[in-house]
């Protein structure tokens, strides 16, 4: 069994992505954690302050299937990516994914409770390295990610999305 190296979290909402718009009128239609896509995952992430990560718990239904019975790989990615998005949050930054990489231990099982947990393990100027796991219910860890984001201002690198108020951001 491969153990994981995050502690219980405790926890704080997380939802959503930050916006800073005078009405705060956007929708969030991320794909992960975006409570106005309808079509998404909508992911609910929750954060343990003292122990500096983020976290959310999960089941997977059947259209989130690769081999049978199990979550698809790209699904997968996309999971730990957002948990360890949701842990910029904890510097108060918006930093968006230069490359990650996932190990894939075990299969990860559909309809079961999972657990994934962010932390940051590093930053260095505006490049932020976190790591991500996936857990089932005994604490076994399934999938596993490291990932470098750089921190962007927000206001001037989504500018155009921000006024619009376009749909789909």
């Amino acid at each position: 069994m491969v153990e994981s190296c995050f502690p219980m979290p405790k926890n704080t909402p997380a939802h959503g992505h930050v916006t800073t718009t005078p009405s705060n009128a956007l929708q969030n239609h991320c794909f992960a954690c975006g409570k106005d896509n309808p079509d998404g995952m909508r992911l609910k992430f929750y954060f343990d302050e003292e122990a500096r990560l983020a976290f959310c718990k999960f089941k997977l239904g059947l259209r989130y299937q690769g081999p049978p019975g199990h979550a698809h790989g790209g699904i997968i990615a996309t999971i730990l990516d957002e948990a360890m998005g949701k842990v910029n949050k904890l510097r108060s930054v918006v930093a968006l994914t230069r490359s990650m990489n996932v190990q894939y231990l075990r299969p990860v099982p559909l309809g079961k409770e999972l657990t994934v947990r962010g932390r940051e393990q590093h930053v260095v100027g505006r490049e932020h390295t976190n790591i991500a796991e996936i857990m089932d219910e005994a604490g076994e860890v399934l999938a596993r990610s490291t990932g470098t984001f750089v921190a962007v201002d927000i206001a001037k690198k989504f500018a155009r999305h921000l006024e619009e108020k376009e749909p789909g951001w």
